[in-house]
Order: C-alpha cells, then structure tokens, then sequence
C-alpha cells in the first residue's frame, strides 16, 4: 500500500472523552462498567491528555444506524424484551447514558480528524444490529459516529479496526449496506445470535465485500497475533483509503479474561496497540479509538491494558518516521 505523509499528532493535547454519565446503574454484572470511570482516573494523570466531556448523541444520529422502533425501546423501555436485547436491564437512565457514550465516539472522531487522533473512554459496542442490541451492546457507537462524519462532510470514507476478542457482528450488519464503510475484525470468539462461540475453527463469521474477519486460533501467542494483525491491516487501505480509521481496542484477549482461548498478556496487548498505530501514522490516517471488552477478575488488569492503548499511541507518536 501507497504512504503518503504521516500525520502527526498537533501540539495541543490528546483530547480523551469521558462523562460519568456513561456508568449506567445495570447492578451486579459481568460487565464491570466502573472501568470507565477508573480508566479516565489513571489516564487524567498522563502527561499530553486532556478529558473532555462528550455532548450526547441526538435522536437523529441514531436513527441514521437503528430504527425508530429500537431507539424507542430503549427510550422508554417498551417493549421490555427488545428494551433488554443487549442484555442490560433496562432502567430510565439507560438511554441518557447510551446516548452520551455515543456521542462520546462522535466528539473523539472529529477531535482525530483535527489533531490526528483522540479516544473515547467508551466502549464502540460492535453487537449493537440495526434493530435489536446484544452482548451488552445497545447502539453502535463505531457507525453511529461513521454516519454522522459523512451526515456532517467531514469523511467519505471510514475504516474500523476490530480487535475485541468476539467477532464484531453488529458492525458487519451494518457494513453491509454501507460501501463507504470497511469492517476488519480479528476475534478469537465468533458471536452470533447473542451467543459467543470460542472455538473459531468450527464456527467463524462469513465475510462480505466491506466486511472481512481474521479468527485467532485457541492458544494464539503474540507473535502469531502480531503476524495475522500486520498482515491484514493493508485491505483496510486498498483502494481509496480511508479518512479516519475507528479503532476499537478491546482488552478481553487477554489470558486471565474468563472468555479468552488466547496466550495474550498485557505486554503483548500494548505491542498490538502499537502495531495499529504505527500504520496509522505511517499511512497519515487520523485514528480514534474506543475501549471494549475486559472481564478479567482483576479489573485493574482490564484498566492497566486500556490505559496502555494510550501509552502506546504516544510512544508510537514521539518515533522518528522516515
């Protein structure tokens, strides 16, 4: 693939995105929603990164992605079935958090478009369909914020870069009517039907003309991962390359992580993080990343490989490029 002029990053900084309103109260759950709030803590304290507060997606936005009648079921709770698809409870606070976690993908894509990159302290919740949640995702943040660059012409073409560890389903839905867009997700659980399936050499996800995925066999170490990875990025630019690349970073590959088959540590998750960059910036695409994933019984495991994303953009930034 061509590489034009590396965009580096502007002298202001790094702009995070984070409001306590994304914790919303879902109660005792597998999903440890507190993360986000101990992630923007330690990353506040990261020298060349300022948190802002996200404005919340309008109605609009999300009716752009999913269709009236989801948007009002998590608006209102009714019907309770499609409410909880996502499998959240549902409560009224739901749908103001949702929105702003939304919003929050939004506001850091066009931050990564004017400085070069920036982050929502958020997940881009990838199982989110047109017109149902699922996998503790309610609205697709990643082509929420897709759909309003190209609504509000600031991108024609947008790219997004997958590497939770279950298959981004929801995403590839999307995709499909959507040729401007391009899906690459490599995963070591395919997801169908609100059901993971670890074992990706007898289920894996069909791949589509804009959407293709990359299975990570049980037991993958960090040098195959790094290969499958660097190996795939290039279709990501072929053709007209993308204006902003959507990076979801997810930290469930991890070995500890209850649902991971993979032999991933912390260290060879911050490794991948650099790999993302460092193409990034040699092929002068802006870059926005989210949070996914991360149900390790450490969280401050899950919290430690989120805040490394960060580390590893600036140590990846401050390289000299030829």
């Amino acid at each position: 693939m061509s590489q034009p002029e590396p965009k580096t990053l502007a002298p202001r900084k790094l702009r995070a995105f984070y409001d306590p309103a994304f914790e919303a109260p879902i109660g005792n759950h597998i999903m440890p929603i507190q993360k986000f709030r101990k992630v923007a803590d330690q990353v506040a304290g990261l020298e060349g990164v300022r948190l802002v507060s996200p404005n919340p997606a309008g109605r609009a936005d999300l009716e752009r992605v999913h269709s009236h009648d989801y948007v009002e079921a998590i608006r209102t709770g009714a019907p309770r079935e499609l409410a909880e698809s996502q499998k959240f409870p549902w409560s009224p606070a739901l749908y103001p958090s949702v929105c702003r976690t939304s919003g929050g993908v939004i506001d850091a894509s066009h931050a990564a478009l004017d400085d070069g990159a920036a982050a929502a302290i958020a997940s881009g919740f990838h199982h989110a369909h047109d017109d149902h949640g699922e996998g503790f995702c309610t609205f697709n943040g990643l082509v929420v914020a897709a759909e309003h660059l190209r609504h509000a012409g600031r991108a024609r073409n947008i790219a997004i870069l997958d590497l939770d560890l279950h298959y981004g389903n929801g995403t590839a839905q999307l995709a499909g009517s959507r040729p401007w867009l391009r899906a690459l997700s490599l995963y070591g659980n395919d997801y169908v039907n609100n059901t993971p399936y670890r074992d990706v050499t007898q289920r894996r996800h069909q791949d589509g003309a804009n959407h293709r995925s990359i299975p990570l066999p049980a037991g993958c170490g960090r040098e195959q991962m790094l290969g499958l990875t660097e190996s795939s990025l290039p279709w990501l630019w072929e053709g007209e390359p993308p204006d902003l690349l959507l990076y979801q970073a997810g930290a469930d590959p991890f070995r500890e992580d209850p649902y991971s088959p993979l032999d991933l540590g912390i260290e060879d998750l911050r490794a991948r993080d650099a790999l993302v960059f460092r193409t990034a910036l040699r092929m002068g695409t802006p870059v926005a990343w989210v949070l996914a994933g991360g149900y390790a019984p450490d969280l401050s495991k899950v919290v430690e490989i989120h805040v490394n994303t960060f580390r590893a953009w600036f140590d990846e930034n401050a390289r000299p490029r030829s």
